[in-house]
């Protein structure tokens, strides 16, 4: 189940977010998503979702089209946006279970996401009454809940802390075993951990796309090679 991506454009007014974006995604890879704030790189996951519409190119999520099938695509998607909007007054698992509801998931399958996020603990509550760093695990429960072909994380470990973040790169380990994903992070570590291919961003172009072991390899280390190339 890969993704190809074909002169993807997308400006907003006199800003160009994507100019000409072009690559392709085998099954079963964990990409990082690199770039500086700006670069287009939550504009360029919002368009393979179908939540922005570009102004030009072509997405296809394995046969289909995310623009003129977006039914079908949007079933194979599993998605974490930054900002990971939830319904606060709504408790875990009466949030869970209206995901479910939508995706058409049984029930069974919210225990098991609950467990494999570390949710367990703090199910019980209101979504509002949980930490940063909880909310971020519903979030990532959402976004595998239908057990998707492809994922897609915006700032996957944001708000947590040190333990909260190993247990979290170990899920998306776990999944990134079986699906394809696509990661962006400030943090390189977690690119390091992760991701077996790096793709670059700046004022909207990909400035470089290779195996992370070649993108590292030219420079002392990721934080170098990200500066270089994006200053």
């Amino acid at each position: 189940m890969g993704i190809i991506i074909n002169g993807l454009t997308k400006n907003y007014g006199n800003q160009i977010a994507l100019d000409q974006v072009s690559f392709s995604i085998r099954e079963g890879e964990v990409v990082g998503l690199l770039g500086p704030n700006g670069a287009g790189k939550s504009t360029l996951m919002k368009s393979v979702t179908g939540a922005i519409i570009p102004d030009s190119g072509e997405i296809k999520i394995d046969k289909f089209s995310v623009l003129s099938q977006p039914v079908q695509t949007k079933k194979l998607i599993g998605f974490l946006p930054e900002n990971n909007p939830l319904y606060h007054e709504m408790y875990v698992r009466e949030y869970l279970k209206f995901v479910a509801d939508i995706r058409n998931e049984k029930k069974e399958r919210i225990e098991e996401v609950i467990k494999k996020v570390g949710l367990t603990p703090e199910s019980h509550k209101k979504i509002g009454q949980l930490s940063k760093g909880y909310k971020q695990r519903v979030g990532l429960a959402q976004a595998i809940l239908s057990n998707p072909d492809i994922l897609i994380l915006d700032e996957p470990t944001n708000g947590l802390d040190p333990n909260q973040i190993l247990e979290i790169r170990e899920v998306i380990r776990e999944i990134g075993k079986s699906k394809t994903v696509i990661l962006s992070t400030h943090i390189m570590q977690e690119v390091e951990a992760l991701c077996s291919r790096v793709i670059l961003l700046n004022k909207g172009k990909i400035v470089s796309d290779s195996p992370i072991e070649e993108f590292k390899g030219q420079y002392k280390s990721l934080e170098d090679a990200f500066h270089q190339l994006t200053v």
